[in-house]
Parts: C-alpha cells; sequence; structure tokens
C-alpha cells in the first residue's frame, strides 16, 4: 500500500481508464454493462474480443455474433477509400498537415497517459489488474450471495477487457510516437529566414545548415564584388536575416582621374557616400537620385577646390568645381583677351591650393634694314713690290630688310622673333692687287738718315695711319698724288712699310725735308 501511494504522488490522481480510452479514439460501447447467464469463475477466463471484429460482427466460426467497434485506426480504410491503380493520392494542403500533426501529437500525449495507467496497475502487489480491481479483489468483496457474485464477476470481465484493448493500442501507439518523432524533427530542422536580394525582402522556410547551402538552393550566385551579410558559411539559425547586395561597375572619373570602380549602392549618391567621395559641392554628371543597374555607370564627379588667381596686380581667391584653369579664372572674374594666356595651360585641370597667374601679352612687328658685308678678291701684281697690297676696287655692302615679331608679356619686352628677311640690295666684292715685285737694296743718298725717327714722329710708327681730314696717310703721311707720283699704287697706308719707306726715300732725294715741315730735321740729316 505504501507503493501505491508513493505512485499515487508521483503520477498524480488515478486516471479513469474510460476516459483514457476514449481520448485515443476508442468507444466504450463496448464496455458497457449488459446482462449474461455465463458465469465468469476466473477473471482471465472472460471472453476477448479478436481485434477487428466488433460487436454484431460474425467472427471464427463458433464466436457467434458481436456489436460493432465504433474504434477503427486511420491506415484502415475500405475498399472504397483506397486510390485507384496507377493513380497518386493527392496532395495534402498546409491546413491538413498542421491537423495532422496536431492530431499525431495529441495521440501520442493520449497513448503515454494509458501507459502511465498501466505501469501503476503493474505495480501493485495482487495480481495484475487495473487500479480499479483492487478495490474489487476478491477479499474485499462482500458477501451477500449470489447477486452480489455475479456483478463482481462482470465488473471483472469488463476490466481484463479494457486491459486487452489498451494492451492491443500499444503497437499502434508506437508508430504514432515514430511518425511524431518524425515530424518533429522535420519541424525542428525548417527555419524562417528573412532573404533580401539587392533591395528586395522575401521571407522563405529553408532546411540549409548555412548561408552558403541557402544561396546554392535559392539559385543566387555572387561574385567577388558582390557583397553577402552574414557571410558565406555562417551557420543559419531562425529568423536569420540574410542580404545580398550586388556589385555594380563604376568608370569614375575623379577630379580628372579615370578609374574603374565597384560599389553595391543601388544610386548615384549612395555610391558616392560609400566611396568616401565629398560630394558637398561637388558637380556630378549623372542627377544623385539616379539608380545605378547591374551594368554599372560612368560618373564624371568634381569636388569643390580652392584656386588663387593673379591677375593686374590683384590676387583672388574661390572656391569652384571648374573642369579647367581656364573656368576657374573666369568664375575669379577675370577676362582673358586677344593673346591673354595662364601660368599654367588653360584646359589643365584646377588642383587644390593652385595658384595661377594671368599673362597679358601684346605682340608687334618690327622691320630692320641689315647690311650685307661684301666679300674681297685678291690678285697677284708683279708690278708691285712685295709687301704692297693695293685695292683696285673697293667693296660696296648690300643691304637687307629683316621683320621681327616683338612681344611683351606684363609689360616686359621679350626677346625678338625673326620672321622674315628680304635682300633691297646685293653686296659688290672688294678687288684688291698684291704685290709680288722684289724691292731696291736701297737709295744712294738717303739710305744713313734716321728714317725710323721720323715715321713716329709723323704716324708714331704706323703704316696704315691717316690723318683726320682723311688726305695723308701711311708712315710718313704722303697724299694720294705725292705717293703716285714716287711710283706707287693705291693708297700709300695700304702698302707695305718697306715700300712706304723706299718711296719716302725717292722724296726726300727729289724735295728735301720740306714735305715734313715740322717732323724733317729728325732725319738728322
Amino acid at each position: 500500500m505504501e507503493s501505491d501511494r508513493r505512485s499515487a504522488r508521483f503520477w498524480g490522481p488515478e486516471p479513469d481508464p474510460l476516459k483514457a480510452l476514449e481520448r485515443v479514439g476508442v468507444s466504450n460501447a463496448r464496455f458497457e454493462t449488459y446482462e449474461t447467464d455465463a458465469t465468469v469463475g476466473d477473471l482471465h477466463s472472460a471472453e476477448t474480443v479478436g481485434y477487428g471484429h466488433g460487436y454484431g460482427v460474425p467472427g471464427p466460426p463458433g464466436e457467434g455474433a458481436r456489436r460493432s467497434d465504433t474504434y477503427r485506426p486511420a491506415y484502415e480504410r475500405t475498399l472504397r477509400e483506397q486510390p485507384m491503380q496507377g493513380q497518386s493520392p493527392p496532395e495534402p494542403t498546409l491546413l491538413e498537415r498542421t491537423l495532422v500533426e496536431q492530431t499525431l501529437v495529441q495521440r501520442v500525449q493520449q497513448v503515454q497517459q494509458v501507459q502511465r495507467v498501466q505501469q501503476v496497475q503493474h505495480r501493485q502487489p495482487t495480481e495484475p489488474a487495473l487500479p480499479r480491481q483492487a478495490a474489487l479483489a476478491p477479499e474485499a468483496a462482500p458477501e451477500d450471495g449470489p447477486a452480489t457474485a455475479r456483478s463482481g464477476h462482470r465488473r471483472r470481465a469488463r476490466y481484463a477487457e479494457r486491459a486487452e484493448g489498451m494492451r492491443r493500442l500499444l503497437p499502434q501507439a508506437l508508430v504514432v510516437a515514430c511518425l511524431t518523432g518524425g515530424t518533429t524533427a522535420f519541424l525542428a530542422d525548417d527555419k524562417e529566414i528573412e532573404l533580401t536580394v539587392d533591395g528586395t525582402p522575401r521571407t522563405l522556410h529553408t532546411f540549409a545548415d548555412d548561408v552558403t547551402e541557402l544561396l546554392a538552393d535559392e539559385g543566387i550566385q555572387v561574385g567577388p564584388h558582390d557583397v553577402v551579410s552574414p557571410g558565406p558559411g555562417e551557420e543559419l539559425e531562425h529568423g536569420d536575416e540574410i542580404e545580398v547586395r550586388y556589385g555594380r561597375p563604376l568608370l569614375l572619373t575623379l577630379d580628372g582621374e579615370r578609374r574603374e570602380v565597384w560599389t553595391t549602392a543601388h544610386t548615384v549618391e549612395g555610391a558616392l557616400r560609400q566611396l568616401g567621395v565629398r560630394a558637398e559641392g561637388a558637380y556630378v554628371s549623372a542627377s544623385r537620385s539616379r539608380r545605378i543597374g547591374r551594368e554599372g555607370l560612368a560618373l564624371d564627379v568634381r569636388t569643390e577646390r580652392t584656386v588663387t588667381v593673379m591677375a593686374d596686380g590683384r590676387a583672388r581667391t574661390v572656391r569652384t568645381n571648374a573642369a579647367t584653369v581656364r573656368e576657374a579664372v573666369e568664375q575669379a572674374g577675370v577676362t582673358l583677351r586677344g593673346l591673354d594666356t595662364t601660368s599654367v595651360p588653360p584646359g589643365s585641370f584646377p588642383r587644390e591650393g593652385q595658384t595661377v597667374t594671368v599673362l597679358r601679352i601684346t605682340r608687334t612687328r618690327e622691320v630692320h634694314e641689315e647690311p650685307i658685308p661684301f666679300h674681297e678678291v685678291r690678285t697677284e701684281d708683279p708690278a708691285l713690290l712685295r709687301g704692297t697690297e693695293v685695292v683696285e676696287r673697293p667693296g660696296q655692302p648690300g643691304l637687307r630688310r629683316v621683320t621681327y615679331s616683338v612681344r611683351t608679356v606684363n609689360g616686359v619686352r621679350q626677346r625678338p622673333r625673326r620672321l622674315h628677311a628680304e635682300v633691297v640690295r646685293e653686296p659688290r666684292a672688294q678687288v684688291v692687287k698684291v704685290g709680288t715685285g722684289t724691292p731696291p737694296a736701297s737709295v744712294a743718298g738717303a739710305d744713313h738718315l734716321n728714317w725710323g725717327a721720323l715715321a713716329a714722329c709723323e704716324s708714331g710708327g704706323r703704316p696704315d695711319a691717316v690723318d683726320p681730314s682723311g688726305t695723308y696717310g701711311g708712315l710718313y703721311q704722303f697724299d694720294t698724288a705725292t705717293w703716285q707720283s714716287l711710283g706707287g699704287q693705291g693708297r700709300p697706308q695700304d702698302a707695305s712699310p718697306a715700300e712706304q719707306t723706299y718711296r719716302a726715300k725717292k722724296l726726300y732725294l727729289r724735295s728735301g725735308t720740306s714735305p715734313w715741315p715740322h717732323c724733317g730735321s729728325r732725319l738728322g740729316g
């Protein structure tokens, strides 16, 4: 009895076997009390109805008719309920599958409760019977006569049949438990995932273990420029959010430098933000709200820069997103006119902090006349003493007219640049006779005189000396007429010193020292 009380505390209040059987789908109609003429002497000798034979249904020979049994397992379908040969059963709907799963769980719970009832029964120290049989054991039954004995027999028969029914339900309960376990495992592996692909979210159920398997199941291919969050290979849990962002190529020209970059942003503004481009005050060739397709986009961006323009003695600093230096100069309020230019190429890209100087340029033309030098033609003359040269025909220089381009930069004259030239007059060559004759050795009566002192006094000892008037020339300052009268040719200053001394000696013999009134006394004669 102490073990019964411990079992009652463990399992709770004693369940009613009839209600337990009704919960698992067994009708209690067959266990209702009815009159019988047979007297059951032993509890285990009571009639047991064969499985599948209800009351009123013919059983094996000798068993008679029995009443109909209302319980029928789900797998016992009539031929009319079976699908035709070659025809597959209809696919159950989601609602039907849900109802079946709920029913299986309930059945398992009911079978477990019945098993607990049986375990309590087997723990009784008397013969195996249901808990209520313990109260009706033979030693506790009243001895009131035949009527009381018949009632006890009927109750024992009813309890035996109930126990037999529960024993028949055990295989069915095991099948239900297996099906329910598979369904529970099936439901445990199912995960609800929110998958967002390029900004489009959707909720799906999957049995994938990680992100890579999920993407493969959904047929989503990712490349090296695509972004998956969480990353591929990460394990999946129920309720996870997976995001796939496809990469888009951008042919980006940023401040004059062209390069190809990749972005996962969907708009131009998002791409600039993702690439870290300072967009405030910048020029963007496309609308910032324009969407970027998977094929990509060509984009020209010019950020705002600080440029200083030096012009006309003033410095002007501007913030600009101009594409060229010329545009930046114009935005500074400086106009380039005519040949004006800048210190850097006007078509170049202005850089941050750059200083540009405006060059005011003027250009003029100048024409200059330049002489063309003549050349000299020399001929030998044996009639002239050796060392004597006589200009037979003086040369005449020519004339050339040259045009130059003169440029001034900010008022400073630059080196002229020759444009073209034309010859106005050709030069005329000079003809010179060169003496090859042998001069006489001496002049009698004049060799002893100091001719060096006379030459030093008259010309300073220079053979080509000419007085300021151009009348007298040579060492001894001959005039041309006197020189030629002495046999000389050309001009005296063009003759050699030896010839000039020879002609001076001849003049001394003819006229004495009178041709040299101031220096004749130097001869010492």
